[in-house]
């Protein structure tokens, strides 16, 4: 005797308050297919059965109901772009070194200035 029907007799359990169980409901996929399952509904509709899932197929199917992987592939196509029109860390490093030896020059320039005026401001004292 299993725990249900003793449970059932000893009235542990109350009546009229368990939805009916269906043995044979149809289930239906957004493929197509169609198969009988268990249920407590009358019919059932899914978006991925077994008949077209990756995982029992072997086969990539994406399903995309908010456009998820087209926003994807149009952020990425922009980032690309957007790096494709930037100057590379190669690029910007070979300026910063010709802009500051360009400083140097000029640097040099001026303190050789400076020296020689120093130089005629002694030669003047003397």
């Amino acid at each position: 005797m299993s725990n249900l029907s003793s449970c059932a007799k000893l009235g542990l359990m109350k009546k009229d308050i368990h939805p009916h169980y269906n043995t044979k409901v149809k289930a239906r996929c957004a493929c197509g297919n169609e198969f009988f399952t268990g249920s407590t509904k009358d019919e059932i509709y899914v978006e991925i059965c077994s008949a077209c899932h990756p995982f029992y197929t072997g086969k990539q199917k994406l399903v995309d109901t908010a456009r998820r992987v087209e926003k994807f592939t149009e952020r990425a196509a922009k980032k690309a772009a957007i790096a494709a029109s930037r100057k590379g860390k190669k690029v910007k490093t070979a300026q910063r070194k010709k802009k500051s030896s360009k400083t140097e020059v000029i640097t040099e320039n001026k303190t050789a200035k400076k020296t020689v005026k120093k130089q005629i401001k002694k030669s003047d004292n003397n």
